[in-house]
């Protein structure tokens, strides 16, 4: 149907005219009923609690819909992420940081093995996709540099390589959500530890390059930088945690690090895992290596309110689950739709318990079994379908989707080889203390 220039304005005053007339009162109506009647906070609780108990139920739900197939060399799935298709319907692919020091890429939907990329000399640490550039994929390496490939590549050369200083060995990194900066965290050498910037623009399809560093932040941990995250919305402020115990909140846009330092604060342990929640991601959470977990709000930082949400020393003996069946913890997801926040863990024999989250403490929502044969070590969640990636030490990556049915013919093996890449664990007394509140 063509509508003309004049009909097309016509049907545009129309379609106004419309909206005032059946919408409006509808809104005033909501309005005055929150403002008039009575039981209105309740009736909002009550609906706001029912959508967290669905949402809830359909993790619960969640089932196996395919594993990837065995891979001629059985590693450890230590990190994952998920590329960011430019338009709905496009192709997603998931990369899996190995312990056999390589970064494997597979399609996101059918988990099929695609390309291998690896990093010799030098352990790689993590894996990030670029958000703007799905195509790119990034990894930290062991030898002082983080390194960036094209998936759509099949050569082992990297198009990018931000290199380090001389003494660093990274252990973390991340890339800001504009894609503007890669920051990477260092181990300690003699008494400092390090937090690199690059600036992470022009990266080119052709040709390896390498960038220098723009800077370093030096003074704000003092141990290993074991984790950092940029905000999920706003590129200027990154999350850092270290072996001492530090969470750190930094706005990069500041001119030094003393004025970036936005907040500290004590988990009182070796940093595990941390990340952004609740709204507007004003939340952070830490979990730490002896599977304690910290919650607090930076909304309440410029006021007389605690910021501590939720502290709790060792999660095993706070959610009950029948034969101690909570041994670990693997990271933190937030619900956006639920406005929630939920805990992974699981068991060495492979199950996974999805763990709730509230100011009044924690508990078991779920628990997904037949998956994992053994201790699951990384997940990545896609609130795009409500699916759920998972990979351990059993060399599966395995697709969890709500009500699914396995279509894969790949039977659950037990994988048993040697750790080469144990984590440390060490516990610290309540000495360290936050130098901002």
């Amino acid at each position: 149907l063509y509508l003309s220039p004049q009909q097309d304005v016509i049907a545009g005053f129309l379609y106004a005219i419309l909206i005032l007339v059946v919408f409006h009162p509808v809104v005033d109506l909501i309005d005055n009923f929150n403002l008039t009647y009575k039981y209105a906070p309740l009736i909002i609780i009550t609906f706001e609690m029912a959508a967290v108990e669905k949402v809830e139920e359909q993790l619960a739900g969640l089932r196996i819909a395919r594993r990837s197939a065995p891979g001629e060399e059985p590693a450890y799935l230590l990190d994952m992420d998920t590329s960011t298709p430019p338009q709905p319907g496009s192709a997603r692919f998931v990369a899996v940081s190995c312990s056999n020091v390589s970064v494997r890429v597979y399609d996101r939907e059918a988990l099929r093995f695609l390309r291998e990329y690896r990093s010799r000399p030098g352990v790689l640490r993590g894996v990030r996709f670029a958000r703007a550039r799905d195509s790119l994929v990034f990894s930290a390496c062991s030898e002082g540099a983080v390194k960036c490939w094209d998936v759509r590549s099949a050569t082992q050369k990297p198009v990018q390589v931000f290199s380090g200083y001389p003494s660093n060995a990274f252990v973390s990194f991340d890339v800001s959500c504009s894609d503007l900066i890669v920051c990477a965290g260092t181990e300690k050498v003699e008494k400092d530890a390090f937090l690199v910037f690059w600036d992470a623009r022009g990266i080119t399809d052709c040709a390896s390059t390498t960038k220098e560093p723009l800077g370093v932040y030096s003074e704000s941990h003092n141990d290993d930088i074991t984790k950092i995250c940029f905000h999920p919305i706003k590129p200027n402020l990154m999350l850092t945690g270290s072996t001492d115990g530090l969470v750190n909140v930094f706005d990069i846009n500041k001119d030094n690090e003393d004025d970036a330092l936005i907040s500290t604060c004590n988990s009182d342990s070796s940093v595990s895992s941390l990340g952004w929640s609740g709204e507007d991601y004003k939340q952070v959470y830490c979990m730490t290596h002896d599977e304690g977990f910290c919650w607090w709000d930076m909304a309440q930082l410029d006021t007389e309110e605690p910021i501590t949400l939720l502290h709790v020393r060792d999660v095993r003996e706070s959610v009950c689950i029948e034969n101690h069946g909570l041994q670990y913890l693997v990271g933190g997801l937030y619900h956006e739709k639920a406005g929630k926040l939920f805990l992974i863990g699981g068991s060495s024999t492979g199950d996974i318990h999805l763990i709730s989250c509230g100011t009044d403490g924690l508990s078991l929502v779920g628990t997904l079994c037949g998956g994992h044969s053994a201790t699951v070590r990384s997940f990545c969640w896609s609130p795009t379908d409500e699916s759920l990636l998972t990979g351990g030490e059993d060399a599966q990556l395995l697709l969890w989707k709500p009500g699914a049915v396995e279509r894969s013919l790949t039977k659950k093996a037990s994988l048993k080889i040697a750790s080469s890449l144990q984590k440390r664990v060490r516990v610290h007394n309540t000495s360290l203390k936050s130098r901002k509140k």
